[in-house]
């Protein structure tokens, strides 16, 4: 009995002086902030105790109280892109200084398997490894965890961009980072959450799915936890998102779609919700920029791939958001995971640079359909974002199917004529509608004059079962 208490003596001693005073994860050496904006930042200590945070950019300290749960947080204002600076937090006796604080452009890069595939793993990544000297390039990477409640601290490190750092990070990310840096000439910090196999559902709120009933439905169709991945609502968001809120970002980039093939029909209105729920919890409306989901053959004899890529197209009418097309960049289409990054990040760079950053004279917009004419036995398709016209690679316009009344869809010819394209099949004499690149695994050869692939569409409305 006295070794018990002994022991437990000894354990209540040790506890009495291990550090009280916590910062959130992200709050680390080789942070970036987000540059001239107001920035949370938060932590723990005793309750109601007194904080002190002094910044280097700053001759102001800034106070701050615990509550009675040990949480602080407060604001801090920050300068125009640099650096290196140093944050200095103290609690009584304790004192935390973060170093080496950059202020820039903070992205948070989420979604499943294809936002997270590393740099080692990709083709072009792999070649460029060693060639990665960075400075003004950070990297966080969320490790993957679930909970069913929300968390709080989180966990991970900021870590400068080098061929150690780079090569287990998301090569999507990376290459977005790298081309707005070149360009912007700022520091740039890139924030990886994403996990391989995740639906949308668990990046977003259970209140949001729960207390919507088509969203309640389409989420039990998703496969239970698999042995790699979870599936449940809200919890991924509870322990990858949850920590880091309310962090200050320039945006979101988001890569994922491939998980909710089961019930393609609601996935623009589960991506409005989540978007609306992240904006609300950063406390900032941030722009939200994501990729269409590559061709795979793998989905089934239902196009749920094309399906889930015509709700993708649906989601440019929610604000602030924006869509790169990557169909051109696969080699298989028996594979889900296209091994070359390289251009997927630099698609999204040049939409972030253009859209958010106002830089002039890129080509970020991927051609979309606008409208279709019938002229006796064809149709002509009209489109929106080619401002110098349209192109095939390699020959004739592919991938286009015709129909009548009767449904059922022929392989077509199409024309390019100015800025448009004329379909026609012989076997349809009275066409009423148009699909293209409409096949899960459809690699079409229509480009805008500027090099960008058209979006897979369709004129119909017709009901597509998905069981």
């Amino acid at each position: 009995m006295r070794k018990i208490s002994l022991l437990f003596t000894l354990l209540l001693a040790a506890a009495t002086t291990q550090a009280q005073l916590r910062l959130a994860a992200l709050f680390d050496d080789h942070m970036v902030l987000q540059q001239q904006s107001p920035t949370p930042i938060w932590g723990w200590s005793y309750s109601t105790q007194d904080i002190t945070i002094k910044v280097s950019w700053d001759t102001t300290t800034v106070k701050v109280r615990t509550d009675n749960t040990a949480f602080w947080g407060t604001t801090l204002f920050t300068p125009v892109a640099g650096g290196p600076h140093t944050i200095t937090v103290k609690a009584g006796n304790e004192t935390i200084t973060l170093q080496d604080v950059m202020t820039g452009e903070v992205w948070l890069c989420a979604g499943q398997s294809n936002m997270e595939w590393s740099m080692h793993a990709s083709l072009d990544g792999k070649a460029d490894i060693d060639k990665v000297n960075d400075p003004n390039i950070r990297l966080f990477d969320v490790p993957n965890s679930a909970a069913m409640t929300p968390q709080v601290r989180g966990e991970g490190q900021w870590k400068v961009a080098n061929p150690e750092n780079v090569k287990s990070f998301s090569a999507v990310a990376y290459y977005f980072g790298k081309k707005l840096n070149t360009s912007l000439n700022v520091p740039i910090g890139l924030i990886n959450a994403s996990w391989g196999g995740t639906p949308a559902e668990t990046w977003t709120p259970r209140e949001s799915i729960e207390g919507n009933p088509k969203l309640l439905e389409a989420s039990k169709k998703q496969v239970d936890d698999k042995p790699w991945c979870p599936s449940s609502p809200a919890v991924v968001y509870n322990s990858m998102i949850n920590p880091m809120l309310p962090f200050r970002i320039a945006g979101a980039l988001w890569y994922q779609g491939e998980a909710n093939t089961a019930a393609p029909s609601t996935y623009k209105l589960l991506m409005e919700t989540m978007i609306t729920d992240w904006r609300k919890h950063f406390l900032h409306d941030f722009p939200f920029y994501y990729v269409q989901i590559a061709p795979f053959s793998g989905y089934g004899e239902v196009e749920k791939g094309t399906l889930v890529r015509e709700q993708e197209v649906k989601m440019l009418d929610i604000a602030k958001t924006g869509m790169v097309v990557v169909s051109d960049l696969v080699e298989d289409v028996t594979d889900i995971h296209p091994k070359y990054k390289k251009p997927v990040g630099e698609r999204l760079a040049n939409l972030a640079l253009s859209d958010t950053y106002g830089k002039k004279g890129i080509s970020y917009l991927n051609p979309l359909y606008k409208e279709m004419k019938v002229e006796k036995a064809k149709i002509r398709l009209s489109f929106n974002n080619i401002p110098t016209g349209l192109m095939a690679k390699g020959g004739a316009p592919t991938e286009f199917t015709i129909a009548g009344e009767d449904k059922v869809f022929y392989p077509a010819k199409a024309v390019i004529d100015g800025n448009t394209v004329v379909v026609s099949a012989k076997e349809v004499k009275k066409p009423v509608a148009v699909r293209f690149g409409w096949k899960n695994g459809s690699i079409p050869n229509l480009f805008s004059k500027e090099g960008l692939p058209v979006s897979s569409f369709r004129t119909d409305d017709w009901t597509i079962e998905v069981k």
